[in-house]
This record gives C-alpha cells, sequence and structure tokens, in this order.
C-alpha cells in the first residue's frame, strides 16, 4: 500500500511539474523518465526468460497428472477471465471514454536533456521460445547445473526489480504525467480512471463468485459457506499485495474448506505463483481502456484480442512476487501485440497498480476453488482422502 501512495504521489507531482515548473525542471524530470524506461525495455524479456525457464525447470517429477491437472485448471481459469473481462469491457467502456483521450496539442514538445536507447538481448516472443526449450529440457534431463543457473539469474532480476525498478515507478509515473499535462491530455485521461478501476474490481468479484457457485453446486457444497471460510485469505492478499506472504493464511481457509493436508499443502504454494485470474481481469480491463483513450492505438475484435490474452495466460507463470509484478511480465506483450507505445505502458503501469491489492486478492481467493477441484480428483485417483479431517491429521 506504501507503493501505491508513492504512486499516487507520482501522479499529482507529475501533474503539478507539467502546470508549474520551469522548462528545465520539465526537461530534468523527462530525462529521469526515458533513464527508467528504456530499463523496464530492457530487463522485460530477461525476466520472461529467467521466470518461465525457472518455473517449468522446477516442476517436480513424479506429479503426474495431479500436476497437469493443477497447471490446466490454473491456466484455464485465468485465459477463461481474460476472455470475459475484454467482453465486459469493450461493451461497457466505449461509452464511458468517448470524449476522452491521450491527444497531443501541436507545437514543439519539450525534450529531456538526453536520450538513452538501451536495446533488449532479445524480444518477447525470443524469450518465451528459449524459456520453454531450456525449462523442457532441464526438467527432462535433471541438468542441477543449468537449473541452478537459471535460479541464480532469476534471484539477481528479482532484486532488480525489488531494489531499482519497482522503487523508480513513481518517477516514471511522474515524468509521463508531467508529458500528458504539457501536452493537454492529463484531465481528460484522468477522469476515466475511477471508472476503470471501479469495473475492474466488480469483475473481481463477480468472477470469484461464479467460481465457487460452479464449484459447489459441482460437488454439492454450499457456495456462500465455501466463500465465507475463504474470505480471511482474501482479506490478507488484500493488506499484503502478496499471494506469497497469503499462503499460510490461505493453507488455513483451504484446510476449512475440507481441502486434504497434502493437496492444500500442493496446491496452494502452486497456485500462488501461476494462476493470475485477478491480475489478468484487470490486466485486460486496464489494456482496453488505455487502448479506447489512445488514438493511435485501434481495439481489436475477440478473435484479435484472443492470441494475446492466450500468450498472456503463459506470462503470467512469469509474474514476479513483487507488488506489480503482473504488469511488468505483461508489458512486453502489450507492446509487441498490441501496440503500446511508452505513454500507454505508463498509462497501464499506474491503472494497474491502483488496484493491485484487489487483483492479488481475487488470484488468492480463486485459488481456493481449484484447491477443491483437485482434491476431489487426487480422491477419486484414490492418492488422498478427500475428506480428511484436518485436526486427525495434526493429531
Amino acid at each position: 500500500m506504501n507503493l501505491v501512495l508513492k504512486l499516487i504521489a507520482g501522479i499529482v507531482a507529475g501533474i503539478l511539474i507539467g502546470l508549474y515548473a520551469p522548462d528545465f525542471i520539465i526537461q530534468l524530470v523527462f530525462t529521469v523518465q526515458n533513464l527508467i524506461g528504456q530499463l523496464i525495455k530492457f530487463t522485460i524479456p530477461l525476466i520472461i526468460l529467467f521466470y518461465i525457464a525457472s518455473g517449468i525447470a522446477s516442476l517436480p517429477k513424479g506429479s503426474g497428472s495431479l500436476l497437469g491437472k493443477t497447471v490446466g485448471l490454473a491456466y484455464g481459469s485465468t485465459i477463461v477471465a481474460g476472455f470475459i473481462a475484454f467482453l465486459v469491457a469493450s461493451t461497457v467502456l466505449p461509452g464511458l471514454t468517448s470524449g476522452s483521450g491521450v491527444e497531443a496539442v501541436e507545437g514543439e514538445k519539450l525534450k529531456g536533456f538526453i536520450e538513452i536507447t538501451i536495446k533488449p538481448l532479445f524480444d518477447v516472443m525470443t524469450a518465451l521460445a528459449i524459456a520453454f526449450i531450456f525449462g523442457i529440457g532441464i526438467s527432462a534431463t535433471n541438468a542441477t547445473g543449468l537449473r541452478n543457473v537459471l535460479n541464480e539469474a532469476k534471484d539477481v532480476i528479482e532484486l532488480l526489480l525489488s531494489k531499482v525498478i519497482i522503487p523508480a515507478l513513481p518517477f516514471y509515473i511522474a515524468g509521463v504525467f508531467a508529458e500528458m499535462t504539457v501536452d493537454g491530455s492529463v484531465f481528460s485521461t484522468l477522469k476515466t480512471f475511477g471508472v476503470v478501476l471501479v469495473l475492474a474490481i466488480i469483475m473481481h468479484w463477480l468472477w470469484i463468485t461464479l467460481l465457487f457457485v460452479l464449484t459447489g453446486l459441482a460437488m454439492g457444497r454450499s457456495p456462500i459457506t465455501l466463500l465465507k471460510n475463504m474470505l480471511p485469505a482474501y482479506f490478507t492478499a488484500l493488506g499484503t499485495m502478496s499471494s506469497a506472504a497469503t499462503i499460510p493464511v490461505s493453507l488455513r481457509a483451504n484446510k476449512a474448506n475440507d481441502v486434504s493436508d497434502g493437496v492444500a499443502n500442493f496446491t496452494v504454494p502452486l497456485c500462488a505463483s501461476i494462476h493470475l485470474s485477478g491480475s489478468t481481469i484487470t490486466i485486460v480491463t486496464c489494456a482496453t481502456a488505455v487502448m479506447l483513450l489512445t488514438p493511435e492505438l485501434s481495439l481489436p475484435g475477440l478473435g484479435a484480442i484472443a492470441g494475446f490474452i492466450l500468450m498472456l495466460g503463459v506470462t503470467m507463470i512469469a509474474a514476479p512476487g513483487a507488488p506489480g509484478g503482473a504488469v511488468m511480465s505483461a508489458l512486453g506483450l502489450l507492446a509487441s501485440m498490441l501496440g503500446f507505445t511508452d505513454a500507454a505502458l505508463a498509462l497501464m503501469i499506474a491503472l494497474y497498480m491502483a488496484q493491485d491489492s484487489f487483483g492479488t486478492a481475487c488470484n488468492v481467493t480463486g485459488d481456493g476453488a481449484i484447491a477443491l477441484w483437485v482434491d476431489k480428483f487426487a480422491g477419486e485417483e484414490g492418492l488422498v482422502n478427500p475428506h480428511e479431517k484436518v485436526e486427525d491429521s495434526l493429531s
């Protein structure tokens, strides 16, 4: 939440600088924005490469069909949530954003004192291809040395994110909003922010409700009771903005829903990394809004957006655990597949970070529905007794 407040402060500071600061201050802010933006662009393919490759290479052997079903359920939930989000957002938002847009005024623009270009080592699709080749290969050959290299490289990128890029985001956002203020487009853009955020949060709640209603009906359980037991995990994630930090509470909530100990201990940590339906809802909703606000971009049809959502579901596996990690992982796809400009990417970061805690809470709560289904499959396969009492296992 401290980061959210800093981002809001960055937006306010950027607007004030754009309105009242002398030109050399504005140029200094633009210079800082350029440097941070180039670092973000350089890092995106590395995030995708090392996080996805490390995740695939670390999948345990011998877990068989149960692991496959868990991953399949998590991926299916993520992409279905993404498609629903696009259908709702593309229907609702055009009427709400009409008359708004990121339109620059005519005339010479201020620029930073210096503009540095840092080219990524490879593009996003190349990073994905390398990640899958090495991830699957390391898992198949049990190449311990390469697995350690991937894990250590991932730790380096995570350190860069948590200590440099994420803390620098408020300054980057300040530069973007200063630029929008100078261009005269900031207020028309800001007035749609609240509507977009409220829509995303409502869709989170509707998605959670849909998951547990369908799960409860299929299993002869009360959806209200299942949801009530997951509320501690929801509110913990709302406060921590971290799926990983919520794992202890989420484990207790799932066991309260009669998920067996073995299944809960297996699915909750795994889904905390690979099931990001709430984050996907937010990214798709915010991306739809940004495309409507940006004249250079056009809103694609369902067929065109399908490839983006399917790839986004894969890329979410690479999302770092830091606040804002999901949107950082998605920036490469937004730029390469949807043509997002630097200004559009900055708007995505600002919109996403403003509700990151709600997206995380949706992710964690949705994990509970997946755990119930995995528990059911495990019981059918005779791997565990899906209705064993928690107190029996603790005795």
